[in-house]
């Protein structure tokens, strides 16, 4: 009755284990964090003017936008990572541009 038990529970855990990792996109996540530390140190320092500030914000909106629709199926795909990587890559050539300008 145990080892039933114990390779029960074992099972669910490796379904709930292997729907999070299809799902996960942890790159995105750490580039979003990293990307709003580095908009509010501009404002912050005044490399960036409010127009700006307004226009990064709105890409990383849209950037989140597109990973929840990525998610919404429960699976993100090669594809959809890789759109969503190319995004993060455009945004953060953005940032440096505005910064530097």
């Amino acid at each position: 009755m145990k080892i039933k038990l114990v390779a029960l529970l074992l099972f669910f855990a490796g379904i709930a284990f292997t729907a999070a990792a299809q799902t996960a996109t942890p790159n995105v996540t750490q580039s979003q964090a990293h990307q709003t530390k580095r908009i509010k140190h501009g404002v912050k320092s005044g490399e960036l003017t409010p127009a700006e500030t307004r226009a990064l914000a709105k890409q990383q909106r849209r950037i989140n936008r597109g990973k929840k629709v990525a998610k919404a199926d429960g699976t993100v795909t090669a594809g959809e990572r890789a759109a969503l990587n190319a995004r993060q890559n455009r945004a953060s050539r953005n940032i440096y541009r505005k910064k530097h300008n």
